[in-house]
């Protein structure tokens, strides 16, 4: 959870796809939007629930001006929500539309709490806010959450299944259900994680081949493919917003 206001100089930036769903309130707008690079652009109201998805999305910086978020970990927003967590995959769902009232007035509720007792007030009203929403144990399923974990260290989808004493079949039911993805598509997405997590880690130019080793693609020509297909870019074009913002790739015109 945090809170974040800033101006950037570009206008358009691409946000790459990490497995992982947040919770997003525009306290300077009341919108948001997000644009598959195939497909319509994604509209909603100034809090929505930014699912996990599966390709990259252009967004405006200009709608993180002044925006509150939450990054559950993984199986994290399965409590909060009425419907499996596969519901929002590859959407960006308008609260109201996900809590009803309850969600078309947590934007107000933010900046009240946040004209009164600054940044910290507007945490805590949110903190609140899903509190209040939970329908079920705020703690994930620690079975899953264990897969979760196998899938992102790249242990191969049917050695987590037998770790877990299950079957594939119950495996992906229950990744679907809570993570949001199958366990195959959620292994794909870490991996990619993995790799931009090591692209920035050492002084001068990637070392394309030995990173294809290290992260567990089959050549380099797989990393290649596998990059243009969750980045829209090549690996070569790759230049994030900063080491930390790994996600976050700004785009000239």
């Amino acid at each position: 959870m945090g809170y974040a206001e800033v101006r950037f100089a570009h206008t358009a930036e691409l946000a790459l796809p990490t497995g992982g769903t947040q919770l997003l309130v525009n306290l300077d707008a009341d919108a948001l939007s997000s644009s598959p690079l195939r497909g319509p652009v994604r509209r909603t109201g100034g809090a929505a629930v930014h699912g996990p998805y599966t390709e990259p999305a252009l967004i405006d910086p200009a709608q993180q001006r002044a925006v509150v978020w939450v990054a559950f970990r993984p199986a994290g927003a399965h409590p909060f929500l009425t419907a499996p967590v596969s519901a929002v995959r590859d959407e960006l769902a308008g609260l109201d539309e996900l809590w009803g009232t309850d969600g078309a007035v947590l934007r107000e509720r933010l900046l009240e709490a946040m004209a009164v007792g600054g940044p910290r007030a507007g945490l805590r009203e949110l903190e609140a806010a899903l509190l209040a929403r939970a329908r079920r144990p705020l703690e994930p399923d620690p079975a899953v959450r264990l897969a979760a974990a196998l899938l992102d260290r790249g242990t191969p989808v049917a050695e987590v299944a037998d770790r877990l004493g299950w079957t594939a079949r119950r495996l992906a039911r229950r990744c679907t259900d809570q993570l949001g993805l199958a366990p195959k598509r959620y292994a794909r997405l870490r991996r990619f994680q993995r790799l931009l997590g090591r692209v920035n880690a050492g002084p001068g130019a990637p070392d394309w081949a030995a990173l294809a080793a290290d992260c567990g693609y089959h050549d380099q020509a797989h990393l290649i493919h596998e990059f243009r297909a969750l980045a829209g870019i090549t690996p070569t074009a790759y230049a994030p917003r900063s080491p930390l913002e790994r996600n976050h790739v700004p785009l000239d015109g």
